[in-house]
């Protein structure tokens, strides 16, 4: 017997596109390089070209000559679960590979838990990415600062970190957010308004706390019915029971995101009480729990697909050496009035 070697059949080569085409190599490189010095007419010609002979551009040949990989990370420095199951990671994600599409960037998704983080920053370390996009940061997150010198990054909030100052964000108005959110209860006559507060360690958590105490310090009003949680409906329940268990009334709730107030929603109804005859409630996202929520709830809208629009533009540019780029862009919020707020009876 025999044995055979069966030839497999070479890629097509860009000369053998270029011979295809009836143009020149350096037009074929311009052409899948996307230059603007190439007619229509001739990337018409080209792309036909590449078609026909299913030329595929070699990605490693053009990284080595661009010294660009092509990709971009998006890291959340939180468990897979709770990736899962909010719905602000998902916009933000969405929002991003909205805006990469019509690059020829790809998209990693990197979940760092507490085991993980040194691996994470090895990653960006290796040149295994062109940019990398925060989204959960936290106030002891001081290495992805230190990273941002050699790796364009673009974090989701402002970063807390002293040295983070000359850091890129995306952001919304926290403050100014929580203040909307509790001065709508105020004007509806609410003077027990109690606030179920996120993690002070993040920019959102801190900045929402700060908001809903400017408001109630402008009116008047005790600010002492806090109680935190860590952003969950679970967290939200669970704060919400505290706060009714300190037997002080309360009329209104301000939560510093959507799921915890929907988690609030369930201890105000195991206590007996109506929503909103006895407790307003206002949320902060206006995410799916939000517009789903028993009564539909009010709640601040931040839009973040949007968010993660801005975040990948904002990190193209960086990646391209653009020295024009603001370290802040602040996204615009809405106050959306749903049925889970009412006067005050």
């Amino acid at each position: 017997m025999t044995d055979r070697t069966i030839a497999k059949p070479s890629a097509p080569t860009l000369e053998a596109v270029a011979a295809h085409a009836g143009v020149s190599r350096a037009t074929v490189s311009r052409v899948v390089n996307n230059s603007p010095k190439v007619t229509d007419e001739v990337v018409a010609i080209v792309n036909a070209a590449i078609d026909e002979l299913g030329y595929v551009p070699n990605r490693v040949a053009r990284s080595l000559a661009s010294r660009k990989t092509q990709a971009i990370a998006v890291i959340v420095p939180e468990t897979a679960s709770k990736v899962f199951d909010d719905p602000f990671f998902s916009s933000i994600v969405q929002g991003v590979a909205l805006h990469l599409a019509g690059t020829e960037y790809t998209l990693s998704l990197l979940m760092e838990t507490e085991n993980s983080s040194a691996k994470t920053r090895r990653y960006l370390r290796g040149g295994n990415v062109d940019g990398a996009l925060i989204v959960s940061h936290h106030v002891s997150d001081h290495s992805y600062t230190q990273l941002g010198a050699t790796v364009p990054m673009v974090f989701a909030g402002r970063p807390l970190i002293p040295e983070a100052v000359a850091s890129y964000y995306v952001d919304v108005d926290n403050v100014d957010g929580a203040r909307m959110a509790t001065s709508h209860l105020i004007e509806l006559g609410h003077t027990r308004i109690a606030t179920i507060a996120g993690r002070t360690d993040m920019p959102g958590g801190h900045d929402r706390l700060a908001g809903w105490r400017a408001a109630m310090a402008a009116a008047g009003l005790d600010d002492s019915l806090v109680a935190h949680g860590d952003f969950s409906p679970a967290d939200g329940a669970a704060a919400m029971r505290a706060l009714l268990e300190r037997g002080e009334p309360i009329d209104a709730v301000f939560s510093a995101n959507d799921q915890m107030a929907v988690g609030a929603y369930s201890a105000v109804r195991s206590a007996g009480l109506r929503i909103p005859d006895d407790i307003s409630i206002v949320g902060f996202d206006n995410d799916r729990y939000a517009a789903t929520a028993s009564p539909p709830l009010t709640t601040v809208d931040q839009s973040p697909e949007q968010m993660g629009e801005a975040m990948a533009g904002i990190l193209l540019r960086l990646i391209d050496g653009d020295e024009t780029v603001p370290n802040a862009t602040m996204m615009p919020l809405e106050l959306v009035v749903r049925e889970s707020t009412a006067p005050r009876r």
